[in-house]
């Protein structure tokens, strides 16, 4: 009678030593991986769409916003968005102007700014030129030309934008960007952040090889757009493995959703 209870008596040891196990691996593995939480912003944030940009669109079927899945999964771990739209192939002056009346709507004293390529220039000038400055507390820019893109500088570009009345090209130049730069000066009060992204030609869409071998050939490392070298403004928060399109989120290649959920939380740690 007693090889049963002994029996018993180890099979419960071992369930008991199972259970323990599990727990302590539970244990280490919220320490490695620390539970999700949402982002605790002081201010809204405001996503600036880039050149050709636009608020929503519609692909089979469903709605699309031009920062592709960020609101909609980001939202659920509670920040709040906007997403204002400017007109898409207009000057940086013009973009900066539908900018500023669109932020001035908005509810709260201050919003932070995430601007993605020519939406960063259009931030940038309205804070510094518009007066903006008292209702944006930080600007990070993603994948924006700061310094220019060779690209808008082409031959095709210039006819291009002369054809079709295209103002936006032409404040993309390195050289119109040189006089931006003059003009534009950091406002006191507002923090300046950038991401940097670049791709190699395999991790890049194919729509955008010609003008990714184009500008690693002149300019080096790139998005497919825009030269590393020239994304670079203020505090440099990431630099991350992604060509111009998939820094919002259009690729299956690269978690858009989880860099932008990284800004959010280096803005909150910022007090932001």
């Amino acid at each position: 009678m007693r090889w049963p209870l002994v029996l018993l008596g180890v099979l419960l040891l071992l369930a008991l030593a199972l259970v323990l196990r599990a727990a302590l691996y539970r244990a280490r593995l919220r320490r490695v991986i620390p539970a999700r939480r949402a982002p605790r912003l002081r201010h809204p944030v405001v996503l600036a769409h880039g050149a050709f940009g636009f608020d929503e669109i519609a692909l089979a079927g469903r709605r699309h916003h031009y920062f592709r899945n960020i609101s909609e999964r980001l939202g659920q771990l509670g920040a709040s968005f906007h997403h204002p739209r400017v007109p898409p192939a207009a000057s940086v002056s013009l973009r900066a102007e539908k900018l500023v009346e669109l932020v001035r709507e908005l509810p709260g004293e201050r919003v932070n700014v995430i601007a993605h390529s020519m939406g960063g220039l259009d931030a940038r000038f309205a804070i510094a030129r518009l007066g903006l400055a008292d209702r944006v507390a930080s600007l990070v820019t993603i994948g924006a030309p700061h310094f220019g893109t060779p690209i808008a500088g082409l031959s095709l570009s210039r006819a291009a934008a002369r054809i079709l009345h295209i103002a936006a090209l032409g404040d993309l130049t390195p050289q119109a960007l040189e006089r931006f730069n003059h003009e534009v000066p950091d406002a006191n009060g507002v923090a300046y952040c950038s991401v940097i992204g670049w791709s190699d030609l395999k991790h890049t869409n194919p729509l955008l090889w010609p003008t990714h071998a184009y500008l690693s050939a002149h300019a080096g490392a790139n998005d497919g757009l825009v030269p590393a070298s020239s994304q670079r403004w203020g505090t440099v928060l990431r630099e991350v493995h992604a060509d111009h399109w998939a820094q919002v989120g259009w690729s299956l290649r690269f978690d858009a959703v989880a860099l932008y959920e990284e800004i959010l939380r280096e803005l909150a740690a910022l007090g932001f």
